[in-house]
């Protein structure tokens, strides 16, 4: 994977091959929060049948964690989408999220603390979707301005070989899915966290 290839026209291109061919594929769609799926439901709703899985063990605070998840929960209920999007919790375990920071604490954001909590999501979402027999795994994750597509993608692809399942590629921030994800977080009235989720980007925020 090449760090220089266009996301968006790979994704853009398969979704173009699914209307031609008339298939609608199952989708294990990652999501850290709300705002952030926002779009990438509104958008990909129309050529997947969705599920979300809400697996953030990086969130710091129960409290938050809960707030974030019963977000995502309501706006499953209320967005208006063509194919019904299906809601799947995973396990909170913050301890396995303090194990791969050791040593990282003072990494800067958006480096290789960063990097290996992206791979404990998306590979937890990998086995779900491998076990589960979904079609494609992904994750909301590159909607933001702050988080690496590059990289996001390129963990992507090496667990898709590792467990056989095919990841989508996607660079969601383009297409001005960020714009769109705060005109949507408007709309509905959704919390808008300031910070990442993890207790570093909390300090640093």
């Amino acid at each position: 994977m090449h760090t220089q290839l266009n996301y968006q026209k790979e994704l853009d291109n398969m979704l173009s091959e699914f209307t031609i061919k008339g298939v609608t594929p199952s989708l294990l769609l990652h999501s850290c929060c709300a705002p952030c799926s926002s779009y990438v439901l509104e958008y990909l709703t129309q050529f997947f049948h969705i599920t979300i899985y809400y697996y953030n063990p990086n969130i710091s605070g129960e409290e938050e964690y809960l707030r974030r998840m019963e977000e995502q929960q309501r706006l499953i209920r209320d967005l208006p989408v063509k194919n019904p999007i299906h809601f799947l919790q995973g396990n909170y375990e913050p301890d396995r999220f303090y194990q791969l920071a050791k040593g990282l604490e003072q990494s800067p954001e958006g480096g290789e603390r960063c990097f290996r909590c992206y791979e404990l999501r998306l590979e937890g979402t990998a086995i779900l979707a491998k076990k589960q027999g979904f079609d494609y795994f992904t994750t909301t994750l590159s909607i933001s301005p702050h988080k690496n597509a590059a990289k996001l993608n390129e963990i992507g692809e090496l667990l898709s070989k590792k467990y056989t399942t095919p990841y989508l590629y996607a660079d969601f921030k383009k297409k001005n899915g960020y714009k769109r994800s705060i005109e949507l977080s408007k709309d509905y009235q959704l919390y808008r966290q300031d910070y990442c989720g993890c207790i570093y980007s909390k300090t640093d925020r």
